[in-house]
């Protein structure tokens, strides 16, 4: 009887341990999963202020079109992008981040385009965003990290391997290029 209690409780345990590490993997993949949304908002947010750049700095600008229509093409690219191929979202945000850069880089050869109250003020809108798209892409790459620690490490990668978890990409951009914030001067 008493071997009985001691097997029965060892059990309990152990199913209890079960559950715990399965809750930690709903956890962070749930965290993950938020991480990804705030990148998702933010780049959103971007891809909306990307509209009134370019129509501002088209008055100015006007001969150089093919430099708006390309940043025009990345931001439709990026846009395009499924949610959950964080890879080739990371891609199109960078193509996008480059071709911003060459945007605002062009933008320093017209004077009056630097003094716009308008052109100010986006830019600005621009600069906080990408400090706040770096922020949530750490957030989320943390999110990852502990996740995918969780499903590498003993023994909660029995568990995970038992219902179905897998390891999430991270939101990395791949040429060091690309990984520089555009430069935004005011």
């Amino acid at each position: 009887m008493e071997i009985a209690l001691i097997v029965l409780a060892v059990l309990v345990l152990a199913v209890g341990y079960v559950i715990h590490l399965y809750n930690s993997l709903v956890r962070a993949r749930q965290l993950a999963e938020e991480g990804w949304s705030g990148i998702d908002v933010q780049l959103k947010r971007r891809a909306d202020l990307i509209p009134n750049l370019v129509n501002t700095l088209r008055g100015y600008v006007a001969h150089e079109k093919g430099t708006l229509e390309a940043v025009i093409a990345a931001r439709n690219h990026a846009l395009s992008v499924s949610g959950g191929d964080v890879a080739g979202r990371a891609a199109a945000e960078g193509a996008l981040g480059q071709a911003l850069g060459k945007l605002f880089a062009l933008a320093e050869s017209y004077p009056d385009l630097k003094a716009s109250e308008n052109f100010l003020g986006l830019q600005t809108s621009l600069e906080t965003l990408e400090r706040e798209i770096q922020m949530a892409r750490r957030y989320y790459n943390g999110a990852v990290r502990e996740l995918n620690i969780l499903i590498e490490t003993i023994p909660s990668s029995f568990v995970a391997a038992r219902f179905s978890f897998t390891q999430k990409t991270y939101f990395e951009i791949a040429d060091a290029a690309e990984r520089a914030l555009p430069e935004v001067s005011l």
